[in-house]
């Protein structure tokens, strides 16, 4: 029952909950009908992750707590996502992972999430972000040449191999996000650690073999002479690596 109520205040245009916890191991995704949400407290268990939707585009948490490489998971999106915690508890090997989504034959990568995140007190070993960009998805290896026809046995003359297909070109990795952070003043700047390079580029595809001439079959005695075989295909070029995303520190007095 409890739970249903919080997916019911999530709904509101603006929503505001009390509080949203995430069990050890477990995994939540918050409701995708707000585009603000303020969360009084937020805990997050160790080794549990904390979906936040594509559609989300400004979180307001009071208290944050995150246990040992807990995680919360932002969707990718062309819209940038502002976090703003009053405090932070942060465990060891804990994220806030905004990375964008890799390619596919039928669609680009995606590049990773902007991020406006904003801490006013902070307690952890390291802070880690992860905004890459996605890699491009590998070219469409070239279809293999065919076989050519067989000739006859005294007469006819076997045809030459098919040529293989060149290799499709690999796709392009995409943008690492930006990310403005604000931290404390106090807080050590090398315990930072935030991810914003560009997606690996894909791989080009693999050329297409050549096709064997055609040669005559069941010839006791004669057969003519086998066809030559076909050229092989060129195997495409691979992508380009997508270009690296921003940091923008900042430190609160």
């Amino acid at each position: 029952m409890r739970k249903l109520m919080l997916l019911a205040a999530l709904a509101a245009p603006l929503a505001h909950a009390e509080s949203l916890q995430v069990g050890a191991h477990s995994m939540l995704r918050l409701p995708n009908k707000s585009s603000s949400v303020h969360l009084e407290r937020v805990e997050v268990a160790d080794s549990a992750t904390l979906l936040l939707p594509a559609t989300l585009t400004a979180l307001k948490i009071d208290h944050l707590v995150m246990g040992r490489e807990a995680r919360i998971a932002i969707a990718p999106a062309p819209s940038a996502l502002s976090i703003e915690a009053g405090t932070a508890v942060l465990g060891p090997g804990s994220e806030i992972s905004a990375p964008g989504a890799a390619g596919t034959y039928q669609r680009p990568a995606r590049p990773g999430r902007d991020l406006d995140l904003r801490l006013q007190t902070l307690e952890a070993e390291q802070l880690m972000i992860d905004a890459r960009g996605g890699a491009g998805a590998p070219g469409f290896a070239g279809l293999d040449g065919g076989t050519g026809s067989a000739g006859g046995c005294t007469w006819g003359t076997a045809s030459r191999g098919a040529n293989g297909d060149n290799g499709g070109d690999g796709h392009d990795g995409a943008a690492g996000g930006r990310v403005r952070l604000a931290v404390p003043g106090d807080f050590p700047v090398e315990r930072i650690q935030v991810r914003v390079e560009g997606g690996a580029p894909g791989q080009p595809g693999a050329a297409g073999k050549a096709g064997q001439g055609g040669a005559s079959k069941g010839c006791l005695v004669y057969r003519t002479a086998a066809g030559s075989a076909g050229r092989a295909g060129l195997p495409g070029q691979p992508g380009l690596a997508g270009a690296a995303g921003e940091l923008i520190l900042q430190t609160i007095r």
